[in-house]
C-alpha cells in the first residue's frame, strides 16, 4: 500500500508538469487527466481556449452540464479554468472501458452558445493484481496422475487498463509443478499448473506453492496466491470432454430457462470411478455464475438470470466433470458465451436549456431550448432519429452527435396561438424501433403588434334636439386582440366640428364642444343641449389607443345627426320687401293697435313676431273669392314641425270672410252686403303639424267701404308690400306677363324637386317615425317621409328652405323646397345668406 500511495503523488506531481493537451475540432474541446489527480488541479483554460476574454468568463456564465453522470470538473469562476473538483477514479467512472471520457456541455449566455468537452481520465497503476481467493485447494492422485497433467487456476484480475492491466505470472521454484499460461481469443489468458514429475505421497503428501501476478505499471504491483496441493490415491482416469473450448451466441433478451449448450465428457474407467458430474467451476466470477445453471448429470446449461449486453458482452464459464473416484478426478473445458444485442433500450431525451417564453417577434432560427439524445444500445440500434411535432413553427437543429437545438422556424403570433405544446420525439434503429419523447411547453409572450379596430369604419348616430347634458348618444367599441397593456383601450375625440347657423353668432366649432367620450368605457355623451335649428350634422372622428410601447391606434368618423323637435311656434312675419305696415301708408291705425316699431312690439320691421293685428278694405259688393289680405307665417322647425295651416277661429259660423287652410289668404265667401256692417274684426290662429302642435295668431280688422275707397287702399298697401300697383292695363298686362315666366320656372322646379324627392325616398326609405336616438350601422342619415290631408313629402333632417310662390287671382300657392341629405365636409362650415321667400302675398 505504502508504493500505492507513493505512485499516486507521482503521477499527481507529473499533471503539474504535463497538461493534458485538448484540440478544437467541430466545436468540441478535449482535455485529458490522470485519475486521482488531487483537487484544483487545473485540467485546462477553458476560458482561454474557447477564446474568451479576461473577465468575460464570468458575465456570461460559463458553466458546465454534465450528462448522465456526475463530473469531477468544475469551471473555476475568476479565472476560467477547468479544474478538478472531487477525487477521479477511473475504475469507478469507467470500469474496464477504454477510452476513459467525461462528456461536458459547457454553456455561455448573451448569446446562448453551447460547446463540447470531452475529458479523458488517463489510468495509472493505482490498483494491484488481485486473487479471487487467498489460498487455492489442489488434490492430485499419486502415481496415477501422469507428468504433463495440468490443473486449470483461477487467474488474477486488475481493474487497471492498458499496460497497468498486463498480467504476468511467476511460480515459487518447485521441481514437481511448473505454471503454464496460454492466451487466448479476445486476449484471454489461461493458466494451468503442469504436473512435471510423479507423486509420491509417501515421500510428500502436500505440497505448498506461490502463485504471484504482477502487472505491468511502472512501478510493478503484485498479488499473490498460496497453493495447497494435496497428494491422493487412487483414481487414475479423469473424465475428459470431448471439446475444449465450447462457443454458444446468445441475444441478451433470452428468457430464463432458455438452453445455452450441452457439455459431454467420458471416463474410461469402471465402476464408481467411471461415474461423474458436471459443475460450473469456482474460477467463474459470481455474477456469472449466478446468471447460468448447470444440470449435473445431463451436461445441460441453461439460464438462470437474464443477460444484459451493456453489462457484461462475453461470458466465459469453467465447466468441470469430476469422478467418484478415491481420489476423485476430474475433467474440464470452456464454454464461452457470446451475448448478441438486442433492441431493448429506448432512446432518452434531456432538456439541457430552456428559454421561455418566447416573444411572437423572435427572429427566426432563435434557440429556444437545447437537448441531448442518447440510446444505451450500439450499432443500428443505437442510432438516434429525432423529430419535433408539431412540425411547426419549431425545428431541430443537430449542433452535435447526440445534441439538438430547438429553434423557431415560422414566424409566432400570439393572438393566433398563445402557447404550445412541444413534443420532441426519438427513434432508434431498432427493428422494431424504440421511442422515446420529451413535452416542452413554449408560451409566447405578447408584443404590441395589433392597432385598436373600431367594429365600423363609419357610426350614424341620432340624437333628438333638447336632449339633457350629460345624455348617453351611443357606445362606440374597438376591439384590440392584444393582452395586458398593449390591449387596453382608451377613446378620445380626435378632431371634426360644424358650422353654427349663420347670424352673428355663427362659426366653426369644434366637435368637442358639443360631445365627448368616455376614455374608457366608450361611452358617446352629449356635452349640451342640441338645437336643430343651430347644428343638424356633426361629422368627427373618434380615436382609440391602446397603452402598448409604441402605442397603436384607430380611428372611426362618426356621424351625428340632429332631430328636430317641434319646439319653436310659428312666427308671423311683416309685409314683404320691409316696407310700412298698413297704417303706415297714412291710414289710421286700428284703435288698440301698435306699430312693429313702438314700444311692445313683437319685432322690427322684417322680424317675425307670433301675434300681429292688421287692417284692410274691402268694397261693399264684391264677389266671393276675392282676395282682402295674406297671412304670411314661417316656422323655424323643419318637416312636419314646420308645416303650417291657417285657421279663422272668429267669427265662428257662417261669416263673409273665409282663410285658405294652406295659403293664408283671407277672401270673401260670399258678396259682401251692407248688412255685413262697416268692419269686420277675424281672429285667424296659424298652427303647425307638430306633437303637439304649436300656433300663432294675427287678428284683421276689414272696413267696409265703397269701391274707390278699396282701390285706393288696395294700391297703397300693394306698394307697401313692394308690389307694383295695378292701376293701368298696361301696368297689369305687365305683371301678368311676369307672372306667368315665373310659373313656367316653378313648374320645371318643382319636377326636378319632385324627382330628387323621390330618388331619396328610393334610397334611404327611413319613416318619419323611425326611433330619434339609434345607431345605425352603416354611413349616410336617414330620410323621413312626411305625409297628410293633401298629400305626402320627402324632407331632410338637415336644411329646409321656404318658398312662397305668388301668382295672381285665386290661383295662389306656397311651395316647401327642402336641401337633398349631404353630410358637410370636415371643417368650419361656410357662411350662408340668408335668403327671403320669393314672394309674400299681401292685399
Amino acid at each position: 500500500m505504502v508504493g500505492v500511495g507513493a505512485t499516486r503523488r507521482s503521477w499527481a506531481a507529473a499533471v503539474v508538469v504535463l497538461q493534458a493537451a485538448w484540440a478544437l475540432v467541430g466545436g468540441q474541446v478535449r482535455y485529458s487527466v490522470p485519475e486521482e489527480a488531487e483537487a484544483g488541479t487545473v485540467v485546462g483554460r477553458l476560458a482561454q481556449d474557447l477564446g474568451l476574454e479576461a473577465g468575460e468568463a464570468e458575465a456570461r456564465r460559463l458553466r458546465l452540464v454534465a450528462r448522465g453522470r456526475r463530473a469531477s470538473v468544475e469551471v473555476s469562476g475568476a479565472s476560467g479554468a477547468l479544474v478538478v473538483s472531487s477525487r477521479l477514479d477511473r475504475e469507478e467512472l469507467c470500469g474496464k472501458s477504454a477510452p476513459c471520457a467525461l462528456r461536458l456541455e459547457v454553456l455561455l449566455d448573451r448569446p446562448l452558445r453551447v460547446f463540447h468537452v470531452e475529458v479523458e481520465v488517463t489510468d495509472i497503476n493505482d490498483n494491484a493484481p488481485r486473487f479471487p481467493a487467498a489460498y487455492k485447494n489442489i488434490s492430485i492422485a499419486e502415481l496415477t496422475t501422469m507428468p504433463g497433467t495440468r490443473f486449470p487456476l483461477e487467474g488474477a484480475s486488475d481493474v487497471d487498463i492498458g499496460s497497468n492491466a498486463q498480467l504476468s505470472y511467476t511460480l515459487s521454484p518447485s521441481e514437481h509443478f511448473a505454471l503454464d499460461v496460454q492466451r487466448g481469443e479476445e486476449n484471454l489468458e489461461s493458466l494451468f499448473l503442469v504436473l512435471t514429475k510423479p507423486l509420491d505421497r509417501e515421500s510428500l503428501s502436500d505440497h505448498r506453492l506461490v502463485l504471484t501476478a504482477s502487472d505491468g505499471g511502472r512501478p510493478a504491483l503484485t498479488g499473490t496466491v498460496q497453493l495447497v496441493i494435496s497428494v491422493l490415491d487412487a483414481n487414475d482416469n479423469a473424465p475428459q470432454f470431448n471439446q475444449s473450448v465450447y462457443k454458444v451466441q446468445l441475444p441478451e433478451d433470452a428468457a430464463e430457462g432458455t438452453l445455452v449448450a450441452r457439455v459431454t465428457a467420458t471416463d474410461p474407467d469402471e465402476g464408481i470411478n467411471q461415474e461423474f458430474s458436471y459443475s460450473i467451476g469456482n474460477t467463474v466470477p459470481a455474477s456469472q455464475r449466478d446468471t447460468f445453471i448447470i444440470d449435473p448429470r445431463t451436461g445441460e446449461i441453461r439460464l438462470r438470470g437474464l443477460l444484459d449486453y451493456e453489462v457484461v458482452r462475453l461470458c466465459e464459464l469453467q465447466i468441470e466433470a469430476r469422478d467418484n473416484g478415491f481420489p476423485p478426478l476430474s475433467g474440464h473445458c470452456k464454454v464461452v458465451v457470446q451475448v448478441l444485442d438486442v433492441n431493448d433500450n429506448a432512446p432518452e431525451v434531456w432538456v439541457t436549456s430552456l428559454s421561455v417564453p418566447v416573444p411572437e417577434d423572435a427572429a427566426l432560427g432563435t434557440v429556444v431550448a437545447l437537448l441531448s439524445v442518447s440510446d444505451r444500445d450500439s450499432g443500428p440500434n443505437g442510432r438516434v432519429r429525432c423529430a419535433v411535432r408539431p412540425p411547426s413553427p419549431f425545428g431541430l437543429v443537430a449542433t452535435f452527435a447526440g445534441s439538438y437545438s430547438l429553434v423557431l422556424r415560422e414566424a409566432l403570433d400570439r393572438e393566433r396561438v398563445s402557447e404550445y405544446e412541444v413534443e420532441v420525439r426519438a427513434e432508434d434503429g431498432g427493428a422494431p424501433p424504440l421511442r422515446a419523447s420529451r413535452g416542452l411547453r413554449v408560451p409566447v409572450s405578447d408584443v404590441n403588434d395589433n392597432a385598436p379596430a373600431f367594429a365600423q369604419a363609419v357610426y350614424t348616430v341620432l340624437a333628438r334636439e333638447n336632449n339633457a347634458a350629460g345624455a348617453e348618444l351611443a357606445r362606440l367599441w374597438a376591439r384590440d386582440p392584444d393582452e395586458a397593456g398593449n390591449g387596453r383601450v382608451s377613446y378620445s375625440v380626435a378632431e371634426g366640428g360644424a358650422g353654427t347657423g349663420s347670424g352673428s353668432g355663427s362659426g366653426w366649432r369644434p366637435a368637442s364642444s358639443y360631445v365627448s367620450v368616455d376614455a374608457e368605457s366608450g361611452r358617446l355623451r352629449a356635452l349640451r343641449p342640441l338645437d336643430y335649428e343651430e347644428l343638424q350634422v356633426l361629422q368627427f372622428e373618434v380615436r382609440a389607443v391602446d397603452a402598448g410601447e409604441p402605442p397603436l391606434c384607430g380611428n372611426a368618423t362618426v356621424q351625428l345627426f340632429v332631430v328636430d323637435e317641434n319646439d319653436n311656434a310659428p312666427a308671423l312675419l311683416p309685409p314683404a320687401g320691409g316696407g310700412p305696415w298698413p297704417w303706415a301708408a297714412g291710414e289710421a291705425a286700428e284703435p288698440g293697435s301698435r306699430p312693429p316699431g313702438s314700444a311692445g312690439s313683437a319685432g322690427s320691421a322684417g322680424s317675425a313676431v307670433s301675434s300681429w293685428s292688421l287692417w284692410a278694405r274691402a268694397a261693399w259688393g264684391a264677389p266671393a273669392g276675392q282676395v282682402v289680405a295674406k297671412i304670411r307665417a314661417v316656422d323655424a322647425d323643419s318637416g312636419y314641425n314646420a308645416w303650417l295651416r291657417y285657421e279663422l277661429r272668429e267669427p265662428r259660423g257662417e261669416g263673409p270672410f273665409r282663410v285658405g287652410l294652406y295659403s293664408g289668404e283671407v277672401s270673401t265667401a260670399r258678396a259682401l252686403e251692407e248688412a255685413d256692417g262697416p268692419r269686420q274684426r277675424l281672429l285667424i290662429v296659424v298652427r303647425d303639424h307638430g306633437e303637439p302642435p304649436r300656433s300663432a295668431t294675427a287678428t284683421l280688422s276689414v272696413s267696409l267701404v265703397e269701391g274707390a275707397e278699396a282701390a285706393v287702399g288696395a294700391v297703397s298697401v300693394s306698394a307697401g308690400a313692394g308690389l307694383r300697383p295695378a292701376a293701368s292695363a298696361e301696368g297689369g298686362s305687365a305683371a301678368s306677363g311676369a307672372s306667368a315666366a315665373t310659373n313656367v320656372w316653378l313648374v320645371v322646379a318643382i319636377c326636378a324637386v319632385s324627382s330628387l324627392l323621390v330618388l331619396a325616398v328610393v334610397l334611404y326609405g327611413a319613416g318619419r317615425w323611425a326611433p330619434r336616438a339609434a345607431v345605425l350601422a352603416g354611413p349616410g342619415p336617414a330620410t323621413l317621409v312626411c305625409a297628410s290631408e293633401v298629400g305626402s313629402w320627402s324632407y331632410s333632417q338637415r336644411q329646409s328652405r321656404s318658398l312662397c310662390v305668388a301668382t295672381d287671382g285665386s290661383g295662389k300657392s306656397d311651395l316647401m323646397v327642402f336641401s337633398p341629405n349631404c353630410p358637410p365636409a370636415p371643417g368650419p362650415a361656410p357662411k350662408e345668406t340668408p335668403q327671403e321667400p320669393l314672394s309674400l302675398l299681401d292685399t
